[in-house]
């Protein structure tokens, strides 16, 4: 497995003058995805949890629906100068009878760790439809419990800690039990890392349960919430126009700014009752 973080000289530059010591940078590595033998995508993530990212990638691309729809999962064709595996490419094979992923979702070049949709193949394979909409999931939500759900985040970025440079996405239940905590340098990769940890682990679809992530609350990151289910996307910070639609058209719950004790409700106001009623 590809290292999490690597250790590099810096110049540090203060008002005390310069000073030479080690950083820890967070690391970043490609990792094509292939399925049935195919290339499907490549994106740059964080090394890690690799079985977890592709499982989700599946599942929010709506290749898959089930854990059992993939049979096998292992890494191969990728190894150094000296011979030795690199980790970074991962063939996941269908179950007999799971249709291959359609040509829309083909990525036709790299996926940066910034963009999650920018290498579509059509435009129109952009906007995906859910087999698990969160429009009938009446499960309400605490606000005083969701204004806690940002430092109980951050408390769990273990790998951030040391290099401030990483997204982290969690999942928690209704009442602020947290199931799971990923972090990426791709915000994309870190959900996709939580969907497909929640799909191995039979939680799919994700009823009841909020989806809380360390930026912005983009159009991607509310199709994968979508995708799996999720009825609450919540984020530190501010949520594209084009996420807000999704999140209504998908009868999804999306708040934004959550800092503090207040926080911006985009959509989905229903499932958040006044705590004082």
């Amino acid at each position: 497995m590809g290292r999490v973080t690597i250790r590099r000289p810096v110049v540090k530059l203060s008002p005390n003058g310069r000073r030479r010591r080690p950083d820890v940078l967070a690391a970043e590595e490609p990792l094509e995805i292939r399925v049935n033998g195919k290339a499907l995508a490549v994106t740059m993530r964080t090394p890690g949890h690799d079985v977890e990212l592709t499982h989700g990638f599946l599942l929010t691309e709506g290749v898959i629906g089930d854990k059992e729809d993939v049979s096998t999962a292992r890494y191969c064709d990728s190894v150094d100068d000296s011979g030795r595996n690199t980790y970074n490419v991962l063939d996941l094979a269908l179950a007999p009878g799971v249709p291959p992923p359609d040509t829309g979702v083909e990525r036709n070049f790299y996926t940066t760790s910034s963009c999650g949709v920018c290498g579509k193949a059509a435009l129109d394979a952009v906007r995906l439809k859910t087999r698990y909409s969160p429009a009938g999931d009446t499960t309400t939500f605490s606000p005083a419990v969701l204004t806690t759900l940002p430092d109980a985040l951050r408390e769990a970025q273990h790998v951030f800690d040391s290099t401030g440079g990483l997204h982290a996405a969690g999942l928690f239940r209704a009442d602020g039990t947290m199931l799971v905590v990923r972090e990426d340098v791709g915000r994309h990769n870190a959900v996709d890392k939580v969907m497909g940890w929640a799909l191995l682990n039979d939680q799919v679809p994700l009823t009841g349960t909020v989806l809380m992530v360390s930026g912005r609350a983009s159009f991607e990151l509310v199709q994968k919430a979508a995708m799996s289910g999720v009825p609450v996307l919540t984020a530190v910070s501010a949520p594209s126009s084009l996420a807000v639609e999704l999140a209504e058209e998908s009868g999804m719950t999306l708040a934004g700014f959550v800092r503090g004790d207040s926080m911006n409700v985009y959509t989905g106001i229903e499932r958040l009752p006044d705590d004082d009623e």
